[in-house]
Protein backbone atom coordinates (compact mmCIF):
# COMPACT_ATOMS: atom_id res chain seq x y z
CA UNK A 1 0.00 0.00 0.00
CA UNK A 2 1.15 3.54 -0.65
CA UNK A 3 1.97 5.51 2.48
CA UNK A 4 3.72 8.87 2.19
CA UNK A 5 4.92 7.99 -1.32
CA UNK A 6 6.25 4.57 -0.21
CA UNK A 7 4.84 1.08 -0.62
CA UNK A 8 4.40 -0.77 2.69
CA UNK A 9 4.66 -4.51 2.00
CA UNK A 10 3.40 -5.53 5.48
CA UNK A 11 0.26 -3.41 5.15
CA UNK A 12 -0.18 -4.71 1.60
CA UNK A 13 -0.12 -8.30 2.90
CA UNK A 14 -2.76 -7.38 5.52
CA UNK A 15 -4.97 -5.87 2.83
CA UNK A 16 -4.55 -8.94 0.63
CA UNK A 17 -5.72 -11.14 3.51
CA UNK A 18 -8.87 -8.99 3.78
CA UNK A 19 -9.50 -9.33 0.05
CA UNK A 20 -8.97 -13.11 0.13
CA UNK A 21 -11.60 -13.43 2.85
CA UNK A 22 -14.03 -11.33 0.80
CA UNK A 23 -13.37 -13.36 -2.36
CA UNK A 24 -13.95 -16.66 -0.56
CA UNK A 25 -17.40 -15.58 0.64
CA UNK A 26 -20.27 -17.32 -1.25
CA UNK A 27 -21.99 -14.07 -2.29
CA UNK A 28 -18.82 -12.31 -3.52
CA UNK A 29 -19.90 -12.37 -7.18
CA UNK A 30 -23.48 -11.30 -6.42
CA UNK A 31 -22.47 -7.78 -7.44
CA UNK A 32 -20.31 -8.47 -10.49
CA UNK A 33 -19.16 -4.86 -10.99
CA UNK A 34 -18.10 -4.46 -7.36
CA UNK A 35 -16.36 -7.86 -7.41
CA UNK A 36 -14.36 -6.94 -10.51
CA UNK A 37 -13.17 -3.71 -8.86
CA UNK A 38 -12.03 -5.62 -5.77
CA UNK A 39 -10.23 -8.19 -7.94
CA UNK A 40 -8.50 -5.41 -9.87
CA UNK A 41 -7.39 -3.70 -6.64
CA UNK A 42 -6.21 -7.04 -5.19
CA UNK A 43 -4.24 -7.94 -8.31
CA UNK A 44 -2.64 -4.50 -8.38
CA UNK A 45 -1.52 -4.64 -4.73
CA UNK A 46 -0.37 -8.24 -5.16
CA UNK A 47 1.68 -7.31 -8.21
CA UNK A 48 3.41 -4.44 -6.39
CA UNK A 49 4.11 -6.55 -3.30
CA UNK A 50 5.54 -9.38 -5.42
CA UNK A 51 7.67 -6.91 -7.37
CA UNK A 52 9.21 -5.58 -4.16
CA UNK A 53 9.86 -9.08 -2.80
CA UNK A 54 11.43 -10.11 -6.11
CA UNK A 55 13.61 -6.98 -6.22
CA UNK A 56 14.72 -7.60 -2.65
CA UNK A 57 15.74 -11.19 -3.51
CA UNK A 58 17.64 -10.00 -6.60
CA UNK A 59 19.50 -7.32 -4.64
CA UNK A 60 20.47 -9.83 -1.93
CA UNK A 61 21.68 -12.23 -4.64
CA UNK A 62 23.80 -9.45 -6.19
CA UNK A 63 25.31 -8.60 -2.82
CA UNK A 64 26.30 -12.26 -2.44
CA UNK A 65 27.96 -12.15 -5.88
CA UNK A 66 29.89 -9.03 -4.84
CA UNK A 67 31.13 -10.81 -1.70
CA UNK A 68 32.17 -13.79 -3.82
CA UNK A 69 34.13 -11.57 -6.22
CA UNK A 70 35.99 -10.02 -3.26
CA UNK A 71 37.35 -13.46 -2.48
CA UNK A 72 37.85 -14.79 -6.00
CA UNK A 73 38.05 -12.97 -9.33
CA UNK A 74 35.85 -14.60 -11.96
CA UNK A 75 35.07 -13.07 -15.36
CA UNK A 76 31.77 -14.94 -15.87
CA UNK A 77 30.50 -14.05 -12.39
CA UNK A 78 31.47 -10.42 -12.93
CA UNK A 79 29.59 -10.33 -16.25
CA UNK A 80 26.55 -11.95 -14.64
CA UNK A 81 26.65 -9.37 -11.81
CA UNK A 82 26.80 -6.47 -14.28
CA UNK A 83 23.81 -7.84 -16.20
CA UNK A 84 21.86 -8.37 -12.97
CA UNK A 85 22.59 -4.85 -11.74
CA UNK A 86 21.40 -3.38 -15.06
CA UNK A 87 18.20 -5.48 -14.92
CA UNK A 88 17.47 -4.50 -11.30
CA UNK A 89 18.04 -0.85 -12.21
CA UNK A 90 15.41 -1.03 -14.96
CA UNK A 91 12.95 -2.82 -12.67
CA UNK A 92 13.49 -0.23 -9.92
CA UNK A 93 12.89 2.59 -12.41
CA UNK A 94 9.61 1.00 -13.56
CA UNK A 95 8.49 0.55 -9.97
CA UNK A 96 9.47 4.14 -9.13
CA UNK A 97 7.20 5.38 -11.92
CA UNK A 98 4.35 3.24 -10.60
CA UNK A 99 4.72 4.79 -7.16
CA UNK A 100 4.41 8.27 -8.69
CA UNK A 101 0.77 7.52 -9.47
CA UNK A 102 -0.45 8.90 -6.14
CA UNK A 103 -2.42 11.98 -7.22
CA UNK A 104 -6.17 12.24 -6.39
CA UNK A 105 -7.53 10.89 -9.68
CA UNK A 106 -4.65 8.71 -10.88
CA UNK A 107 -6.42 5.46 -10.00
CA UNK A 108 -9.46 6.32 -12.10
CA UNK A 109 -10.38 4.99 -15.50
CA UNK A 110 -10.02 7.59 -18.24
CA UNK A 111 -11.89 9.05 -21.16
CA UNK A 112 -9.43 9.66 -24.00
CA UNK A 113 -10.56 11.62 -27.03
CA UNK A 114 -8.68 12.54 -30.20
CA UNK A 115 -9.85 15.51 -32.26
CA UNK A 116 -8.64 16.69 -35.64
CA UNK A 117 -6.85 20.02 -35.88
CA UNK A 118 -5.40 22.06 -38.71
CA UNK A 119 -4.57 20.02 -41.81
CA UNK A 120 -7.82 18.78 -43.42
CA UNK A 121 -7.55 15.26 -44.86
CA UNK A 122 -4.01 14.99 -43.51
CA UNK A 123 -5.22 15.78 -40.00
CA UNK A 124 -8.01 13.19 -40.24
CA UNK A 125 -5.44 10.57 -41.19
CA UNK A 126 -3.24 11.73 -38.31
CA UNK A 127 -6.15 11.14 -35.90
CA UNK A 128 -6.39 7.59 -37.28
CA UNK A 129 -2.65 7.05 -36.70
CA UNK A 130 -2.88 8.27 -33.11
CA UNK A 131 -6.03 6.19 -32.60
CA UNK A 132 -4.14 3.06 -33.65
CA UNK A 133 -1.12 4.03 -31.51
CA UNK A 134 -3.21 4.27 -28.34
CA UNK A 135 -5.17 1.07 -29.05
CA UNK A 136 -1.86 -0.78 -29.52
CA UNK A 137 -0.61 0.70 -26.23
CA UNK A 138 -3.78 -0.48 -24.44
CA UNK A 139 -3.48 -3.96 -25.93
CA UNK A 140 0.21 -4.34 -25.04
CA UNK A 141 -0.50 -3.29 -21.46
CA UNK A 142 -3.67 -5.37 -21.08
CA UNK A 143 -5.96 -2.35 -20.66
CA UNK A 144 -9.64 -2.89 -21.27
CA UNK A 145 -11.36 -0.23 -23.34
CA UNK A 146 -14.65 0.65 -25.00
CA UNK A 147 -14.76 2.77 -28.14
CA UNK A 148 -17.62 5.15 -27.38
CA UNK A 149 -17.76 6.92 -30.71
CA UNK A 150 -16.01 7.43 -34.04
CA UNK A 151 -16.64 10.34 -36.39
CA UNK A 152 -15.13 9.42 -39.75
CA UNK A 153 -13.38 11.89 -42.04
CA UNK A 154 -14.89 12.66 -45.43
CA UNK A 155 -12.11 10.87 -47.33
CA UNK A 156 -9.92 9.04 -44.81
CA UNK A 157 -9.33 8.73 -41.09
CA UNK A 158 -11.43 10.31 -38.38
CA UNK A 159 -12.54 13.75 -37.29
CA UNK A 160 -12.73 12.51 -33.71
CA UNK A 161 -12.81 9.36 -31.59
CA UNK A 162 -13.78 8.80 -27.96
CA UNK A 163 -12.53 5.87 -25.85
CA UNK A 164 -13.33 4.79 -22.30
CA UNK A 165 -10.08 3.27 -20.97
CA UNK A 166 -10.37 0.79 -18.11
CA UNK A 167 -7.35 0.16 -15.93
CA UNK A 168 -6.77 0.90 -12.26
CA UNK A 169 -4.30 3.67 -13.10
CA UNK A 170 -5.53 4.54 -16.60
CA UNK A 171 -5.87 8.27 -15.94
CA UNK A 172 -2.55 8.41 -14.07
CA UNK A 173 -0.63 6.93 -16.97
CA UNK A 174 -2.50 8.79 -19.72
CA UNK A 175 -2.97 12.26 -18.21
CA UNK A 176 0.20 13.71 -19.76
CA UNK A 177 -0.94 12.64 -23.24
CA UNK A 178 -3.37 15.56 -23.00
CA UNK A 179 -2.43 18.23 -25.53
CA UNK A 180 -1.63 18.90 -29.17
CA UNK A 181 0.28 16.28 -31.16
CA UNK A 182 2.04 17.43 -34.34
CA UNK A 183 2.94 15.28 -37.37
CA UNK A 184 5.42 16.22 -40.11
CA UNK A 185 5.70 13.91 -43.14
CA UNK A 186 5.57 13.58 -46.91
CA UNK A 187 1.86 13.49 -47.63
CA UNK A 188 0.54 10.24 -49.13
CA UNK A 189 -2.39 12.34 -50.42
CA UNK A 190 -0.27 14.91 -52.26
CA UNK A 191 0.48 14.00 -55.89
CA UNK A 192 3.52 16.30 -55.73
CA UNK A 193 4.89 14.46 -52.65
CA UNK A 194 5.24 17.64 -50.64
CA UNK A 195 5.88 17.78 -46.91
CA UNK A 196 2.80 18.49 -44.75
CA UNK A 197 2.26 19.33 -41.10
CA UNK A 198 -0.85 18.07 -39.32
CA UNK A 199 -2.25 18.55 -35.83
CA UNK A 200 -4.53 16.59 -33.52
CA UNK A 201 -5.70 17.30 -29.99
CA UNK A 202 -5.76 14.53 -27.36
CA UNK A 203 -8.10 15.17 -24.43
CA UNK A 204 -7.81 13.01 -21.30
CA UNK A 205 -10.06 13.28 -18.25
CA UNK A 206 -10.65 10.93 -15.30
CA UNK A 207 -13.78 8.78 -15.44
CA UNK A 208 -15.79 8.72 -12.21
CA UNK A 209 -17.37 5.28 -12.29
CA UNK A 210 -19.31 5.87 -9.10
CA UNK A 211 -22.60 7.76 -9.28
CA UNK A 212 -21.77 11.34 -10.21
CA UNK A 213 -23.76 13.81 -8.16
CA UNK A 214 -24.48 16.46 -10.72
CA UNK A 215 -27.83 17.70 -12.01
CA UNK A 216 -28.31 18.50 -15.69
CA UNK A 217 -31.37 20.45 -16.76
CA UNK A 218 -33.04 18.92 -19.83
CA UNK A 219 -33.44 22.37 -21.40
CA UNK A 220 -29.64 22.69 -21.38
CA UNK A 221 -29.26 19.65 -23.63
CA UNK A 222 -29.42 19.33 -27.40
CA UNK A 223 -29.78 15.64 -28.32
CA UNK A 224 -29.24 14.36 -31.87
CA UNK A 225 -29.62 10.78 -33.07
CA UNK A 226 -28.14 9.26 -36.22
CA UNK A 227 -27.16 5.90 -37.70
CA UNK A 228 -24.21 4.11 -36.11
CA UNK A 229 -21.40 2.90 -38.33
CA UNK A 230 -19.01 0.12 -37.52
CA UNK A 231 -15.51 -0.79 -38.66
CA UNK A 232 -14.91 -0.33 -42.37
CA UNK A 233 -18.09 1.70 -42.74
CA UNK A 234 -20.31 -1.25 -41.93
CA UNK A 235 -23.70 -0.26 -40.56
CA UNK A 236 -24.16 -1.37 -36.95
CA UNK A 237 -27.85 -0.73 -37.06
CA UNK A 238 -30.35 0.39 -39.66
CA UNK A 239 -32.09 2.53 -37.05
CA UNK A 240 -30.92 5.82 -35.60
CA UNK A 241 -29.11 4.34 -32.58
CA UNK A 242 -26.09 6.66 -32.24
CA UNK A 243 -26.50 9.62 -29.89
CA UNK A 244 -24.82 13.03 -29.76
CA UNK A 245 -25.50 15.24 -26.72
CA UNK A 246 -24.50 18.91 -26.54
CA UNK A 247 -24.49 20.68 -23.19
CA UNK A 248 -25.45 24.18 -24.33
CA UNK A 249 -24.16 26.25 -21.37
CA UNK A 250 -20.60 24.86 -21.65
CA UNK A 251 -20.55 23.75 -25.29
CA UNK A 252 -19.45 20.27 -24.19
CA UNK A 253 -20.28 17.61 -26.80
CA UNK A 254 -20.30 13.84 -26.24
CA UNK A 255 -21.26 11.04 -28.60
CA UNK A 256 -21.83 7.32 -28.20
CA UNK A 257 -22.50 4.70 -30.84
CA UNK A 258 -20.99 1.49 -29.45
CA UNK A 259 -24.34 -0.05 -28.50
CA UNK A 260 -27.15 -1.17 -30.83
CA UNK A 261 -29.73 0.39 -28.56
CA UNK A 262 -30.38 4.13 -28.73
CA UNK A 263 -31.45 4.02 -25.07
CA UNK A 264 -28.14 2.46 -23.98
CA UNK A 265 -26.12 4.88 -26.09
CA UNK A 266 -28.06 7.78 -24.57
CA UNK A 267 -27.39 6.50 -21.04
CA UNK A 268 -23.67 6.11 -21.77
CA UNK A 269 -23.44 9.52 -23.40
CA UNK A 270 -25.19 11.17 -20.45
CA UNK A 271 -22.83 9.45 -18.03
CA UNK A 272 -19.79 10.61 -20.01
CA UNK A 273 -21.25 14.13 -20.09
CA UNK A 274 -21.77 14.06 -16.32
CA UNK A 275 -18.16 12.99 -15.87
CA UNK A 276 -16.88 15.83 -18.02
CA UNK A 277 -19.00 18.41 -16.23
CA UNK A 278 -18.07 16.90 -12.86
CA UNK A 279 -14.37 17.08 -13.74
CA UNK A 280 -14.74 20.78 -14.50
CA UNK A 281 -16.73 21.36 -11.30
CA UNK A 282 -14.16 19.54 -9.14
CA UNK A 283 -11.36 21.47 -10.80
CA UNK A 284 -13.08 24.77 -10.06
CA UNK A 285 -13.64 23.83 -6.43
CA UNK A 286 -10.01 22.83 -6.00
CA UNK A 287 -8.71 25.74 -8.07
CA UNK A 288 -6.72 23.24 -10.14
CA UNK A 289 -8.29 23.51 -13.57
CA UNK A 290 -4.85 23.62 -15.22
CA UNK A 291 -3.73 20.46 -13.41
CA UNK A 292 -6.70 18.43 -14.57
CA UNK A 293 -7.42 19.75 -18.06
CA UNK A 294 -4.53 22.05 -18.91
CA UNK A 295 -4.76 25.50 -20.38
CA UNK A 296 -7.03 26.21 -23.34
CA UNK A 297 -4.85 26.01 -26.44
CA UNK A 298 -5.23 26.26 -30.20
CA UNK A 299 -4.64 23.10 -32.21
CA UNK A 300 -1.96 24.56 -34.49
CA UNK A 301 1.67 25.70 -34.71
CA UNK A 302 3.50 26.42 -31.48
CA UNK A 303 1.04 24.68 -29.17
CA UNK A 304 2.19 21.07 -29.54
CA UNK A 305 3.34 18.95 -26.60
CA UNK A 306 4.94 16.35 -28.88
CA UNK A 307 6.19 16.33 -32.47
CA UNK A 308 6.32 13.26 -34.68
CA UNK A 309 8.70 14.01 -37.56
CA UNK A 310 8.81 11.41 -40.35
CA UNK A 311 10.54 13.66 -42.91
CA UNK A 312 13.19 14.97 -43.61
CA UNK A 313 14.47 12.86 -40.67
CA UNK A 314 12.87 10.43 -38.21
CA UNK A 315 12.39 11.77 -34.69
CA UNK A 316 9.67 11.94 -32.07
CA UNK A 317 10.25 14.59 -29.41
CA UNK A 318 8.27 15.52 -26.32
CA UNK A 319 8.67 19.26 -25.88
CA UNK A 320 7.97 19.21 -22.11
CA UNK A 321 10.70 16.74 -21.14
CA UNK A 322 12.90 16.87 -24.29
CA UNK A 323 12.58 13.07 -24.43
CA UNK A 324 13.35 11.82 -27.93
CA UNK A 325 13.09 8.61 -29.96
CA UNK A 326 14.26 8.01 -33.52
CA UNK A 327 12.32 4.74 -33.75
CA UNK A 328 9.09 6.28 -35.03
CA UNK A 329 7.68 2.93 -36.19
CA UNK A 330 7.99 1.46 -32.71
CA UNK A 331 6.41 4.50 -31.05
CA UNK A 332 3.50 4.66 -33.51
CA UNK A 333 2.96 0.97 -32.79
CA UNK A 334 2.16 1.81 -29.18
CA UNK A 335 5.53 1.87 -27.40
CA UNK A 336 5.02 5.26 -25.74
CA UNK A 337 6.16 4.31 -22.21
CA UNK A 338 9.33 6.42 -22.44
CA UNK A 339 7.25 9.58 -22.94
CA UNK A 340 4.66 8.65 -20.31
CA UNK A 341 7.30 7.74 -17.70
CA UNK A 342 9.46 10.83 -18.22
CA UNK A 343 6.42 13.12 -17.93
CA UNK A 344 5.34 11.36 -14.73
CA UNK A 345 8.82 11.86 -13.26
CA UNK A 346 8.88 15.53 -14.23
CA UNK A 347 5.35 16.13 -12.93
CA UNK A 348 5.81 14.28 -9.63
Amino acid sequence: MLYGGCFDVDKADEKLEEYNKLISSPDFWADNEKAEKIMMEKNNIEKKANNIKKLKEEIISNIELVEFLKIEEDAETKKLLEENIEMVGKELEAFEVQLLLNKPYDKKDAILEIHTGAGGTEANDWVAMLYRMYLRYFEKNNYKYDVLSESKGEEVGYKSVSILVKNEYAYGYLKYEHGVHRLVRISPFDSNSRRHTSFAFVDVVPYFDEEVEITIDDKDLKIDVYKSSGAGGQSVNTTDSAVRITHLPTGTVVTCQNERSQIKNRETALNVLKNKLWTLEVAKKEESIKEIRGETIDINFGSQIRSYVLHPYSLIKDHRTNTESSNVTKVLDGDIEIFINDNLKKGS
